[in-house]
C-alpha cells in the first residue's frame, strides 16, 4: 500500500467522522418523514453510501447536502410505501399492541414520544410530497428553494405543499364539537368546548393509565355506553358495554392500550388514537355532556379508520 492509499483511507475516515456528527439529526428528520425507526435508519445509511460515493470535496454545506439527500430518499420510500398500500388495498403499517415482552425499543420509544403519537398519525395521512415539504420546512426550517429540488417542484409549489399539509395537520376549521350530547357552536364557543372536552379526555386517559377507578368514575356518566368494532377488541369482549362500572372494569383490563394513546382531533372532535410505535391501531371518539363522557366508540376496522380525519388539537 502506497502513501496515496493511506491518504484515501484517512480522508474516508475523516468523512465518516463528519457524517457521524450529523447522524442523530438525520435520523430525526427521516423518522418524522417515515414514522419508522428501522426505515429511518435505512434512509440514513443510504445517505452515507451516497456521500461516500460523492465525497465531500465539492460540498460547501455538508449538513444541508445530507438533509437534502435524506429528504429525497425518504420521498422515494414514502412513494413506494403508498404504491404498496394501493396494490394491497389496505394500510400495511397498522401495528399490533405490544405486550410487556415486546414493548417499544427504548430508542424508538424516545423518538415517538419526542414527536408525539398524534403527530405521527396525522403526518401519515399526508401525501409523500406534502409530508416531506411540511417536515423539512415546519420542523427543520429548510428553505423552500431547497425543498423544491427534493420534490421536483418550483419553490412556489413547494410552499403550497407545506401550506396544504399545515392546514391538514392543524385543521383550523375545527371548532364546533359536533358530538352527540355536547353543547357549543362554531367559532370561539366551539374552541372553548374543545378545550373543555380535551380536559375530560385527558382525565379519562390519565385515569386509564393509572388504573384509577375513582378517576374513571369521575369522568364517566353513570349510563355511559361504549361501542367498538370487533377487530378492536380481544376475543369474547362484547361490542357494546353499558354503565360506568362495566366500562371501568373493561378499561382496567385494557390498560396497556392507554400506554400507547394520545389526544387528537377525530373528525374535528376531541378523541384519542392508540398508536404503538407511532402507527395507528385504534381511534376513540367521545360524546361529552356536563363534563362527563356519555358515550364513546372504539374504531379498529382498517377500512373505517381510512375514512377518519385526524388533526392536532388547538394548543
Amino acid at each position: 500500500m502506497d502513501d496515496r492509499d493511506d491518504d484515501r483511507g484517512d480522508d474516508r475516515d475523516q468523512l465518516a467522522e463528519r457524517f457521524e456528527a450529523h447522524r442523530g439529526h438525520l435520523r430525526g428528520v427521516a423518522f418524522r418523514m417515515l414514522g419508522s425507526l428501522s426505515d429511518a435508519e435505512d434512509a440514513v445509511q443510504e445517505s452515507w453510501v451516497r456521500l461516500d460515493r460523492t465525497g465531500a470535496d465539492q460540498l460547501e454545506n455538508l449538513p444541508g447536502w445530507l438533509t437534502t439527500v435524506v429528504g429525497r430518499i425518504c420521498l422515494d420510500m414514502l412513494r413506494s410505501r403508498k404504491a404498496r398500500r394501493e396494490i394491497a388495498g389496505h394500510d400495511d403499517t397498522v401495528a399490533a399492541i405490544p405486550d410487556e415482552r415486546t414493548a417499544e425499543p427504548e430508542q424508538e420509544a424516545l423518538l415517538v414520544e419526542s414527536v408525539g403519537r398524534a403527530m405521527l398519525v396525522v403526518l401519515d395521512r399526508l401525501s409523500p410530497a406534502e409530508r416531506v415539504a411540511f417536515v423539512l420546512h415546519d420542523m427543520f426550517a429548510v428553505p423552500f428553494d431547497e425543498i423544491a429540488v427534493i420534490v421536483n417542484r418550483t419553490p412556489v409549489a413547494a410552499k403550497k405543499l407545506a401550506s396544504r399539509a399545515r392546514l391538514r395537520v392543524t385543521d383550523t376549521s375545527a371548532g364546533s364539537t359536533g358530538s352527540a350530547g355536547s353543547a357549543g357552536s362554531a367559532g370561539s364557543a366551539g374552541h372553548v368546548d374543545l378545550a373543555w372536552h380535551r380536559q375530560v379526555v385527558e382525565s379519562f386517559l390519565a385515569a386509564a393509565r393509572g388504573r384509577d377507578i375513582a378517576g374513571l368514575l369521575a369522568v364517566l356518566d353513570p349510563g355511559v355506553v361504549r361501542h367498538a368494532d370487533a377487530v378492536g377488541l380481544p376475543p369474547g369482549v362484547p361490542l357494546e358495554v353499558t354503565g360506568a362500572n362495566a366500562v371501568v372494569e373493561e378499561t382496567l383490563l385494557l390498560t396497556r392500550n392507554a400506554r400507547f394513546a394520545d389526544v387528537v382531533l377525530v373528525n374535528g372532535t376531541m378523541g384519542l388514537v392508540v398508536a404503538p410505535r407511532g402507527r395507528l391501531l385504534l381511534a376513540l371518539t367521545f360524546a361529552i355532556k356536563d363534563g362527563r363522557i356519555t358515550e364513546y366508540s372504539v374504531i379498529g376496522d382498517p377500512q373505517r379508520l381510512e375514512q377518519v380525519q385526524f388533526s392536532l388539537p388547538p394548543q
